[in-house]
């Protein structure tokens, strides 16, 4: 079987009840989780390391807060105090959890749902989102990770185009993949507003509420956006339940596509 997991943002002891409450077996079922599986959480390094450890049959796309370690630890960003995942960067593995996250994916597919952190703007289809993601993930995996990293902390541009350049083009990525809730029907992004799905700034939706979005039919389970409630949309899976803040872990059976929550146990 297999399983996609919400954020579970360094929460390990609540991910490891869930794991009980699926009966997760390795020897026949895998993993798939939708990023920012570390920070806020007290034991991010135990999650990572599990996440890790467990290669052949777990994976995850990367999220904002993913993205945010390997910025602290690549360059001179340094981490706010809100930021729980000093024991990843300061841990004797350290190297190689760094390697292990610089070479996830930004978006996954399996069983023809598409698996992404925060979502997918509307004027991209399946192949543009990858090629687009690739784009970025070649950059994490080249020698001038240092060189490149510190240029994708912007909110520019908030409009895609052929036309812009490398830099440019993953700057955008990075935003819609791992960062965005609220876009124009063109993909324009908004980043100041982090409220539920009907309560969108003028002139913008959420980026799932497009009529004329271009992966309408096909499936797709996201994480990020822990306000939504009560989306009861076709082909479109919230899993980021709040865990951190008290609420629920929360995984999805893509065979049968039955969702299950484990309350957090967390004490934050």
């Amino acid at each position: 079987m297999d399983y996609v997991i919400g954020d579970v943002q360094g929460c390990y002891d609540t991910l490891q009840k869930l794991l009980v409450k699926i009966n997760f077996s390795e020897d026949r079922d895998r993993l798939f989780f939708l990023g920012d599986v570390v920070n806020r959480g007290k034991k991010s390094l135990e999650t990572l390391r599990y996440i890790k450890s467990h290669k052949d049959n777990a994976n995850m796309v990367l999220g904002n807060h993913d993205f945010h370690l390997l910025m602290c630890a690549f360059t001179s960003r340094k981490p706010n105090p809100k930021d729980t995942f000093l024991d990843i960067i300061e841990a004797p593995d350290k190297n190689a959890l760094i390697d292990y996250l610089l070479s996830r994916p930004l978006i996954i597919e399996c069983q023809g749902f598409l698996l992404v952190h925060a979502g997918i703007p509307p004027q991209w289809g399946k192949n543009e989102s990858f090629v687009h993601a690739e784009l970025v993930q070649r950059q994490l995996q080249g020698d001038s990770v240092e060189l490149f990293l510190p240029k994708m902390y912007s909110n520019e541009p908030t409009n895609w185009s052929k036309n812009l350049d490398i830099e440019q083009k993953s700057r955008y990525t990075i935003n819609a993949l791992m960062r965005m809730r609220f876009c124009k029907s063109n993909g324009e992004l908004e980043f100041t507003h982090k409220m539920n799905a009907d309560k969108a700034p003028k002139g913008y939706k959420a980026w799932f509420l497009h009529e004329n979005r271009m992966l309408k039919n096909e499936e797709i389970v996201f994480g990020h956006w822990s306000t939504l409630r009560d989306i009861n949309i076709k082909n479109i899976y919230p899993l980021d339940r709040g865990c951190f803040w008290g609420d629920y872990l929360s995984a999805i059976r893509l065979n049968d596509r039955v969702q299950f929550s484990q309350r957090s146990i967390e004490s934050n």
